[in-house]
């Protein structure tokens, strides 16, 4: 961080500091009808109560905000307003039963937060504005350095630097032939002239674009921009197959683009996928025992074979696992094997079969497919082998599906997306509604599908 962008923040940081203490002391004087400089017991009583809110809020800008909590005005900001908020009220909570301040109601204590959260996120916002506009000296000057084309390219990363605190003063073409020349940044000169312009101007930060430049250049011009103690940003070039989620990890000395990023990911995320999905399966396996052993006995009454029909599929990784289902056919293909999909009016189909598979109750035994670890609740539906390498030639992405575990439901399924998979429109519709799902996995939206799956609306007809 330079010296502007570290000026920004601490008068920022002193201005919230204000503005909590402000909101603190107006909210008691007007709420509080006892409210007395001259009393000095109730004076004691709201110093300790200010030093508690200010230790607190120094607690969530130490370790609860994000980096770029402070320029940024878009989600990512409002993300950690609401963050820092819920963790406020929980600090304050616990350090006023930790310390028994019983003298003021409940709403004393968390009524101020709301309303300095308000307020804190109207200043910050109009406050930015309002300093892009006038085009505040306090930002850092930046100068890029590459190609015009480049930068061309680079369109959005150049239109957000402002909210980071940056000022482009202009950028230096790296090639020498006929340079092109870009309405919305300046051309200052050319790489060779980066001492002079350094020297001429008041440069705080470099951004290098190096799939433009060679590495010796990019040497040299690091070099010089350390002679004048000017720091100097990075630009990898972007990965040529660049997926819409992707994040940038270092390994040793490498940057390493992740693609196909999801919330599942993170291991906090994962753990609290699996103990929900496990919790999920007890309880529903726990109610249902009656349905299940009445299922069973109606099964064996109908027609000759066993209870539950357990054909292989495809799972997470690749990995082949035994998926159970209620049996629903008299004759039903090879469970390794098969190949023999359902089709309108199949007579293979049995009385109770059709009702199961109107209801889904089919597939209530894929619970103890949940408890097992082979499937969640919520993922893409399990494909047969033979399905699966017939979506692999026709069906772009497929396996990227196989990155998480199988469901019992899905997007695509309350989406309406479920059953026959013949045409290229079912077959892409089904695939895509997967891929969102992973990459914009949520454990709120595992909760939406479950509605969905329960109450909605959305579902195709299946055979």
């Amino acid at each position: 961080m330079n010296s502007k962008n570290r000026f920004i923040l601490i008068n920022l940081l002193g201005f919230e500091f204000v503005l909590l203490n402000l909101v603190l002391i107006l909210y008691l004087f007007f709420r509080l009808p006892e409210f007395s400089l001259s009393d000095m017991v109730f004076l004691r009583k709201i110093a300790v109560l200010t030093v508690i809110y200010n230790l607190s809020w120094l607690f969530i800008i130490l370790y609860i905000r994000d980096k770029d909590f402070y320029f940024s005005t878009n989600k990512t900001y409002l993300r950690s307003l609401l963050i820092s908020l819920f963790f406020f009220v929980g600090v304050v909570t616990s350090l006023v039963i930790l310390f028994k301040i019983n003298y003021f109601a409940r709403s004393t204590f968390i009524a101020p937060i709301f309303i300095f959260s308000y307020l804190n996120f109207l200043a910050h916002k109009y406050l930015l504005k309002f300093l892009i506009k006038k085009g505040s000296n306090l930002f850092s000057n930046t100068l890029l350095l590459g190609t015009a084309t480049n930068f061309s390219k680079l369109n959005g990363f150049t239109k957000v630097m402002t909210q980071y605190g940056y000022n482009i003063v202009g950028y230096l073409e790296s090639q020498d032939k006929n340079p092109k020349d870009l309405p919305s940044l300046k051309r200052v000169g050319n790489i060779k002239e980066l001492s002079t312009v350094l020297s001429s101007n008041s440069i705080d930060e470099i951004f290098i674009a190096m799939s433009s430049i060679d590495q010796e250049k990019v040497k040299e011009s690091v070099q010089i921009a350390d002679s004048f103690g000017v720091r100097v940003k990075l630009l990898p070039e972007n990965p040529l197959f660049i997926a819409r989620n992707y994040k940038v990890a270092t390994m040793g000395d490498l940057a390493v683009f992740k693609l196909r990023q999801s919330g599942l990911d993170n291991f906090n995320m994962t753990i609290l996928k699996r103990l929900f999905d496990f919790c999920f399966a007890v309880v529903v396996l726990s109610i249902l025992s009656p349905v299940y052993i009445l299922i069973a006995i109606i099964i064996r009454l109908d027609s000759k074979g066993p209870t539950y029909y357990c054909p292989r599929r495809k799972g997470e990784a690749g990995k082949t696992f035994k998926c159970y289902k209620f049996r629903t056919m008299k004759h039903n293909d090879n469970e390794f094997h098969g190949t023999r999909s359902t089709v309108v009016n199949d007579p293979r189909i049995t009385r109770v079969g059709k009702f199961l598979r109107k209801t889904d109750l089919d597939e209530l035994p894929q619970f103890f497919n949940v408890l097992k670890g082979d499937m969640s609740v919520i993922g893409p539906r399990p494909h047969r082998v033979n399905l699966q390498n017939d979506f692999r030639k026709s069906v772009n992405d497929y396996m990227v599906r196989s990155y998480v575990k199988p469901g019992i439901t899905g997007w695509a399924q309350v989406n309406g997306w479920r059953g026959p998979t013949e045409t290229h429109e079912q077959k892409n519709e089904r695939i895509n509604h997967d891929l969102w799902y992973i990459e914009n996995w949520s454990f709120m939206l595992d909760l939406k599908i479950i509605f969905l799956t329960l109450f909605g609306g959305h579902r195709k007809k299946a055979f």
